[in-house]
């Protein structure tokens, strides 16, 4: 058996592929009314995840890195009052 490559957008278990896959097929059934089959609900999966996926993950970090500053600059005014004047 052939080992996979692992792609650096690839990044859901199994278990979600698969769970998202089915969500593509009755998607494009149900809103659509089009018969979709697993290989290509599988590359439309593919397409939006090396698309996305990284844009998705850096606007995590980008909120990560505000909260963070929001969080800091919170702790500086409680540190601030905290001083005799």
């Amino acid at each position: 058996m052939p080992k996979k490559i692992k792609r650096k957008w690839d990044i859901l278990s199994k278990e979600k592929r698969n769970t998202l896959t089915r969500e593509l097929i009755t998607f494009f059934r149900e809103q659509r009314d089009e018969e979709l089959g697993m290989i290509a609900a599988e590359e439309i999966l593919d397409f939006f995840l090396q698309n996305t996926a990284e844009h998705i993950y850096d606007k995590g970090v980008e909120d990560s890195k505000q909260l963070i500053r929001e969080r800091f600059n919170d702790i500086e005014v409680d540190l601030d009052l905290l001083l005799s004047k």
